[in-house]
């Protein structure tokens, strides 16, 4: 996904008039500048990682803000944070699912010999090439602490 598909996607979003999906290709548009801005100044232009980097992000937001609206019975706040989830999952690669997520871990485990927590570290730095875009880092870090007993 770049830059450019994610304008297109704006533009056929305003046409359609809808306003969810206008709304967040604006946000998430916006916040990809942002993000050449800080990454290389004013001549910096978002690589198709980065535009992930940046909507992997905005899920991240979104999934956290959720659990937030959700403690505070905020129950507008949540189905809106949620259709706007929705949206920006449409644009990340298909994520994995637990099962696939446990197999990596054990076979990370098993590679770098972790026994303990201080070994969490070794883990993760094997595992977050193969689930990077692919996963949460939260639920990899989750079923790490679980594998390693703690």
């Amino acid at each position: 996904m770049t830059k450019s598909d994610l304008q297109s996607e704006l533009k056929t979003a305003m046409l359609e008039k809808d306003q969810i999906r206008t709304s967040v290709l604006r946000m998430l548009i916006s916040a990809i500048g942002y993000y050449e801005t800080q990454k290389g100044g004013a001549g910096y232009t978002a690589t198709d990682e980065d535009v992930m980097i940046v909507i992997q992000k905005e899920a991240k937001q979104r999934r956290d803000a959720i659990i937030e609206f959700e403690k505070a019975g905020r129950h507008e706040l949540v189905e809106k944070e949620k259709r706007e989830l929705l949206i920006l999952q449409k644009y990340l690669p298909e994520q994995m699912n637990e099962g696939e997520i446990r197999d990596l871990v054990k076979d990370a485990i098993t590679k770098t010999g972790a026994k303990n927590q201080s070994d969490m570290g070794k883990v993760m730095g094997v595992l977050m090439p193969n689930t990077k875009g692919k996963a949460d880092g939260a639920i990899v870090s989750k079923i790490v602490r679980e594998e390693l007993g703690f």
